[in-house]
């Protein structure tokens, strides 16, 4: 899964599919499935010229956008030293002011996830990302995604690079260099990782990096860089990246470290082993405190967010049990017995996505109903659920916050605490459940998030940045624990190891608050009595106590009986513990200490050129640019080149009978605007002669709710017959008579040129209406190449233009509502729904109406999907019986009719079926699949494989075609050819191959049920339905 700091790099070889998803978006009617990203409400973007950035965005806070323009130029300044680089143009950061909004972003084609924190892709070097709800992960998403600014910069105008050379690089690689330019080796939270796995001797070499999806390319690449940076200096940095995307990974350490992977490998995890094992206080066992309830033996690898019912009889977490989605399970929190998935985005379709990563949810005070946070509608919602049946209470928006987290339910039931993101800055708020009504408790630009409620009421605990904030640090200050007093407004820091990020603060009873620490480099759990001012460290993990970011809820309270749930990291798993007050350690700690040994990446030394971890130390210290260095333009949206394809060439296009001058090439271009509202796609195609040309030209207008664009295009279709037309006499221009064989070589071309207008609305991401228009106009046009031959060899050619069919012209109409939320496993979907309701009118030249209704879903049962299909296809009108017909033995419908065969033949013929008896202008169609993934991913497939994915499929396929419904009371008793229709049926088993997701082949073997037949073999190159 992705994490919160998730950064997407569009590398050059997804330049092609981007481009042909672009003609799929252009011409939305074509699009038969697929989910959306619906565009909720129009921001208004301006622009912020800094000295080296054009920055749009549409936030209404002067002061941050001020303060965000200082951080780029600062990130600017310090990734400038390590790269050796310079911008010539001002590079573009485009801004959201939350993350629901960013999901709707069209400045990035495809969807953006919960868990994606921001986006940079190749073709413009777009930077691309949301304000968050803490100064410091803003600042470090935008230091991370700079650095892949440079990256791209740096291979597209590189003597001897290219966009191409990206191929070249490991994603560890791309990915670890921006966390180790944007983090440091300081950094808690991927040492935990690494911590991890030197614990359980689970190291990775750097070729395990590259092939192995098990080991997040952030963490595992971050630590490589420090290492190598620690061996060699940051002044290895460029010419290691930069010769590595030239010559590959292996080559370039070779060429630069005088080593290969094997031996960098080896030398890499002797110095994880050495500096972790050495630390004071490791154990090469985990010292586990309380029951392991939630783990990969009942549910899923990771076990997130967990929050114990007041009473302790439940627990909700979130969990990728079920494979596809991460959703909210109910379980029992003293056996961890799942009871029931409490939501998911399958199961409550009518929202987006839940706030996963770093949002908890809420009890009421009887533990009988759960509230959490959800996407709809492009911005956050309250859910409330009935725990008992599983039902939802209420769906509801806070007047005024359109992005919010971590609720907390009131000790009187009556409100709910959270943390509110508007305009850029984080602040608690409280929501009256019965009124509705909002109340702003802290109104600054410190980041305070993470409330929790006293058991008597009075007051909130939360994580705030404030102190270190107010002493000058405001690109990347660490939290504190805080207490905000309700009937003041008083708000108290408490003195807790400042310095240190100190987060998730729970009450345990009326004095005691519980919240985790890093003071140490290590991440657990500290117990702090305001009243006493003692502080008490209740766990020793070697790894920690921790969810997917440092930002996520990790510890729960049970507010009647003080039993705590926490989630601890170990084996690259989440899992959850239940404890009670009783079992944890009781040591005392001063509030003062700081140490960071357990939180360095190694190897650690002074030796080597640094320039990386001195310039973030110092980075919230350096001077402010001059305000006359920044101005405010207005966003006028311009056409740029995304991107071109294609070539040309000009030659003899001959065969066997002659030959004639012709030309071959196209071209392709794609145009948009910077934030991706408008797009215009060009293409053009020639292949022969003059009439051969072909070419179309769309746009795309995506800056509203409803997507709406056009399209013109010219298409040649053509044919060719070889016929010999006897022997013929030619005479020669001296009067010569030659006896000459006469071949005749005609070419028969139907042109199509259509112009279309077409618009979509998505209602959501999985459902949609479309709708839209052509006018058609077909014409024909027949050559005629006549070639004589005295002895086999030509000696003239002739050309001359042969009547063809009139033209004629059709205006077509056509709407569809269109749902889809399946998820797809390795070349067919597994879970989810599927369905499609269309409706087509044809005028003119042809004049019928077409009717089309297709429902697809799909159960996993793991480890098989069961599919179900239900597709009915029709004409009705004029023409509709005119028409080539609908053929019900083709492979994508009922396997084991096709014709293709003499097999196929003789089941026809042995069963006195013809072929009148499976084909119409109607259809019907059912099918049934068990399907098993086969090879594949480790958690999906049978048998792990990480390049050959096959899916096993057990099928029964049923339909008939017909032209009337009256057919089927048709008799055909003394008729030689039957024409009454047949339904037919067969049953088999296939396998699908993915070939690395560019094509899905199927052979299959059918035995259609029928009398006196035998097993088919067919083969299909389409993905299972």
């Amino acid at each position: 899964m992705p994490t919160r700091f998730f950064s997407v790099i569009v590398f050059l070889r997804q330049l092609l599919p981007v481009v042909a998803a672009v003609l799929f978006t252009i011409q939305a009617q074509a699009q038969y499935f697929g989910q959306n990203k619906p565009r909720y409400r129009v921001q208004d973007f301006s622009v912020y010229q800094t000295p080296h950035f054009s920055i749009y965005h549409y936030i209404p806070n002067d002061t941050l956008l001020q303060a965000l323009a200082q951080q780029a130029e600062h990130w600017y300044a310090l990734h400038q030293q390590v790269f050796k680089d310079t911008f010539a143009r001002k590079n573009p950061i485009i801004f959201y002011n939350n993350h629901a909004d960013f999901q709707q972003t069209t400045a990035i084609m495809g969807q953006i996830d919960v868990g994606t924190g921001g986006v940079t892709e190749g073709m413009k070097n777009r930077v691309v990302l949301p304000l968050t709800e803490s100064v410091a992960q803003t600042n470090h998403v935008l230091g991370h995604e700079l650095v892949h600014a440079f990256q791209y910069h740096l291979l597209i105008n590189g003597d001897s690079t290219s966009l191409q050379s990206i191929q070249n690089l490991p994603l560890w690689m791309v990915e670890g260099l921006a966390e180790y330019l944007s983090l440091g080796r300081t950094d808690p939270h991927t040492a935990m990782w690494m911590r991890d796995a030197v614990l359980n001797n689970d190291i990775p070499t750097l070729t395990d990096l590259t092939v192995n999806p098990r080991y997040f390319p952030y963490r595992y690449g971050q630590a490589f860089w420090a290492f190598v940076t620690g061996l060699y200096g940051d002044t290895i940095i460029e010419p290691l990246f930069t010769q590595t995307a030239r010559l590959g990974l292996n080559e370039a350490l070779k060429k630069l470290l005088k080593a290969d992977e094997k031996t960098l490998s080896g030398m890499w995890k002797t110095a994880l082993q050495k500096y972790y094992t050495e630390l004071p206080g490791y154990s090469d066992k985990e010292r586990i405190i309380g029951k392991k309830i939630i783990s990969d033996e009942n549910a899923g690898r990771m076990n997130l967010s967990p929050a114990i019912s007041p009473d302790g009889k439940y627990v909700v977490f979130l969990s990728e049990k079920n494979l596809f989605t991460l959703d909210l399970f109910l379980a029992d929190a003293k056996t961890g017995k799942i009871m029931r998935k409490l939501a998911g985005t399958l199961k409550d379709s009518h929202f987006d996505a839940i706030n996963a990563f770093e949002s908890s949810g809420a009890w009421s005070p009887d533990s009988r109903r759960f509230a959490f946070v959800v996407f709809s509608n492009g911005i956050n919602k309250v859910v409330i659920k009935d725990v008992a049946k599983g039902k939802t209470i209420t769906e509801t928006a806070i007047p005024g916050v359109a992005a919010f987290s971590n609720l907390a339910w009131s000790p009187d039931g009556k409100e709910l605490a959270f943390t509110g993101l508007v305009n850029g800055q984080s602040d608690l708020y409280l929501y009256q459940l019965k009124t509705k009504k909002v109340t702003r408790l802290t109104n600054d630009p410190c980041s305070d998030i993470q409330p929790n409620w006293s058991p008597d009421g009075t007051r909130l605990v939360f994580a705030t940045d404030r102190l270190q904030y107010q002493q000058g640090n405001r690109v990347n200050p660490a939290f504190n624990i805080a207490v905000y007093y309700l009937a003041s407004g008083k708000i108290e820091v408490l003195p807790l190891f400042t310095g240190a990020n100190n987060l998730n603060p729970v009450y345990s009873d009326n004095n005691r608050i519980l919240f985790l620490s890093d003071h140490d480099g290590y991440r657990n759990l500290y117990g702090y009595n305001p009243t006493t001012q003692k502080l008490l460290q209740h766990t020793r993990f070697i790894t920690g106590i921790s969810g997917i970011t440092p930002f996520s809820p990790a510890i729960s309270v049970a507010a009647n009986t003080g039993e705590l749930v926490f989630s601890h990291y170990n084996k690259q798993q989440y899992r959850l513990y239940r404890t009670t007050p009783g079992e944890l350690l009781q040591e005392p700690v001063l509030p003062d200490v700081l140490n960071a040994d357990a939180a360095q990446l190694p190897p650690l030394t002074t030796n080597t050129p640094d320039v990386v971890n001195p310039g973030l130390a110092a980075l919230h210290a350096q001077p402010l640019l001059p305000a006359d260095s920044f101005s405010i333009t207005t966003y006028k949206p311009k056409f740029q080149l995304d991107y071109i394809s294609g070539g040309a060439g000009v030659g003899l296009v001959g065969n066997n009978f002659g030959g004639m001058n012709g030309v071959a090439g196209g071209i392709n271009m794609l145009f948009s605007d910077m934030l991706g509202n408008h797009l215009l796609l060009g293409g053009l195609s020639l292949n022969g002669s003059w009439q051969d040309f072909g070419g179309q030209f769309a746009y795309l207008n995506q800056k509203r709710r409803i997507n709406w664009g056009a399209a013109v295009s010219h298409v040649p279709y053509s044919a060719g017959s070889l016929s010999y037309g006897g022997v013929d006499t030619l005479t020669t221009t001296q009067g010569t008579k030659l006896p000459v064989d006469k071949y005749y070589f005609d070419i028969f071309r139907t042109f199509e040129s259509r112009a279309d207008a077409f618009a979509y609305l998505p209602v959501s991401q999985v459902n949609r209406v479309e709708a839209g228009a052509a006018f058609v106009r077909y014409s024909n046009m027949l050559e005629r190449y006549t070639t004589y031959y005295y002895y086999g060899q030509a000696v003239a050619e002739e050309r001359t233009k042969l009547p063809a069919p009139e033209g004629f012209t059709v205006v077509q109409m056509n709407t569809a509502f269109v749902g889809d939320n399946s998820f797809f496993g390795v070349a067919s979907p597994l879970q989810g729904y599927r369905y499609r309701i269309g409706l087509e009118q044809y005028l003119g030249g042809l004049n019928f109406q077409t009717v089309l209704a297709d429902f697809r879903r799909y159960f996993w049962v793991k480890p098989v999907s069961f599919a179900f299909r239900a597709l009915h296809y029709a004409r009705y009108g004029r023409n509709a019986n005119q028409l080539t017909p609908l053929f019900i033995g083709n492979p994508m419908f009922v396997r084991g009719y096709s014709l293709n065969s003499l097999r196929e033949e003789d089941i026809y013929n042995q069963n006195n079926i013809s072929i009148n008896q499976v084909v119409g202008s109607k259809m019907l169609v059912g099918n049934i699949e068990i399907r098993l993934p086969l090879s594949g991913p480790e958690r999906l497939s049978l048998i792990p494989s990480r390049f050959f994915w096959t899916e096993l499929a057990v099928f029964a396929d049923g339909g008939t075609a017909f032209y009337n419904l009256a057919d089927f009371s048709a008799t055909d008793t003394d008729v030689p050819v039957p024409t009454k229709p047949l339904p037919v049926f067969s049953t088999g088993v296939s396998l699908r191959i993915n070939l690395f997701g560019a094509l899905v082949l199927e052979p299959y073997y059918a035995i259609p049920i029928q009398k006196e037949t035998k097993g088919i073999f067919g083969f299909n190159i389409i993905p299972g339905w």
